[in-house]
């Protein structure tokens, strides 16, 4: 039954159905062909999927990401990302991983960053900066990345409502691989830039005064990282209460401090949130009926018997699952896979004995890597179809930064600290 159910939705995928519905369609012969369950248990599993407070989460958090854009904060994020590194090798390029980095405390999705950047820097690096179509959309794609570690990512939210780990230390276990994946990627954008003669975007590093007065502009945006840390550390809210904070805050900025949200903004926001998160809540209803299926016919049980038959070493099982992952995410979307993928995965390697705050961390970003990969890259085909880059020119102009990951993901294996440090340290 589990090999129906795989060909079903491979088959679903390749005809080009959507995701969701090809979910649902798979899990199809459990509750109609067996006889173990009756339809109706599905539809009581698309409901009960949507009832928790954990996930409420959710909504808030891609709420206040749309207000937060609705209130001028990302245009003075720009100007000071600009003064930091604009005067490096790279220029815009640069900027665009440092707005990246700022920017995942507010929007929380890869895909989301990655879009609104090749709409505001897109079109400046190709004209200013010198940059060729293809390096611009991979730069910008590759600086996506960095949202799906830095608090409050919707794909660590996920992660931790589907496997049942702290998504408060699934957030501080996202700091440091957040600003480590950020330095990797400047590192690797200075040297494209010196083998393509990419000039800086300012003719000379910022004065004292100016990051001064940049940074007190920014300094509402860029205090919500700081904000959620305190707040988990010392008990002041969960993941959802900190959700339900930042809309208020949002709100708060928008009227009150930049006086830029206006009541029609504020309904563009709230539309685009209730698309947002119509997209997310069904792929998460239709990954439930399917992962309940999966349980149903024993999936977990008979892959992590695949993958002990084949080796007991955990350093190699975790190579099998990152091996796994990364071709799942050539074909499913980033919330799918999370959804699916990694509540069969974990356990394995929980069991051979890795943190789990670890393994998310590592198996989000690995994911999310994934959307930068055709042949469903979500993260590269948003870009390219915004920049009008084709797909072939994209891979080869991508070579670089897939070896940065490749090096940054090795780091993550090599030193659990890295994610495990706050966490333990502040909770």
């Amino acid at each position: 039954m589990l090999l129906l159910i795989a060909g079903l939705f491979a088959l679903f995928l390749i005809s080009g159905m959507p995701v969701a519905f090809a979910l649902a369609l798979a899990s199809f012969p459990v509750f109609v062909l067996t006889g173990t369950m009756p339809p109706t248990v599905a539809i009581q599993k698309m409901v009960t999927a949507t009832q928790s407070f954990p996930l409420l989460a959710v909504p808030f958090f891609i709420f206040a990401g749309n207000l937060m854009n609705s209130t001028g904060i990302t245009d003075r994020l720009i100007k000071f990302a600009r003064l930091l590194t604009g005067w490096l090798a790279g220029g815009l390029g640069q900027v665009s991983i440092v707005l990246s980095l700022m920017m995942g405390g507010i929007s929380g999705s890869a895909v989301a960053d990655a879009s609104m950047e090749a709409r505001l820097l897109g079109p400046g690096m190709i004209s200013k900066g010198g940059y060729s179509k293809a390096d611009t959309a991979t730069v910008l794609a590759f600086g996506s990345i960095i949202t799906a570690t830095i608090p409050p990512s919707i794909g660590l939210i996920l992660f931790g409502f589907i496997n049942e780990v702290s998504i408060g230390r699934l957030f501080l276990a996202g700091v440091i691989p957040g600003i480590l994946l950020t330095l990797t990627l400047m590192v690797t954008a200075w040297i494209v830039a010196k083998r393509n003669g990419y000039a800086p975007d300012l003719a000379e590093p910022p004065t004292f005064a100016q990051l001064s007065a940049s940074f007190r502009e920014s300094l509402w945006a860029l205090a919500f990282p700081v904000i959620l840390i305190v707040g988990f550390r010392f008990g002041f809210f969960t993941a959802t209460e900190a959700g339900a904070f930042l809309v208020f805050y949002a709100l708060f900025v928008g009227f009150f401090i930049y006086r830029e949200l206006t009541l029609s903004k504020l309904y563009e926001a709230i539309r685009g949130s209730v698309t947002d998160l119509g997209m997310v809540m069904l792929l998460i209803m239709m990954a439930a009926v399917l992962g309940y299926a999966v349980t149903i016919e024993q999936g977990p049980q008979q892959i992590a018997a695949l993958v002990t038959s084949m080796t007991e070493q955990p350093v190699l099982i975790l190579i099998l699952v990152l091996l796994l992952l990364l071709v799942s995410g050539m074909f499913l979307e980033g919330a799918a896979n999370i959804l699916l993928v990694t509540p069969i995965v974990l356990p394995v390697l929980v069991h051979a004995g890795f943190d789990p705050v670890h393994m998310g961390i590592l198996l989000v970003t690995l994911i999310n890597i994934g959307g930068l990969t055709p042949p469903v890259g979500v993260i590269m085909f948003t870009v390219c179809g915004i920049l009008d880059v084709k797909t072939g020119e994209f891979s080869k102009a991508s070579l670089p930064y897939f070896i940065a990951m490749l090096v940054f993901l090795a780091a993550l294996v090599a030193f659990p600290a890295l994610s495990l440090l706050l966490p333990g340290r502040l909770m």
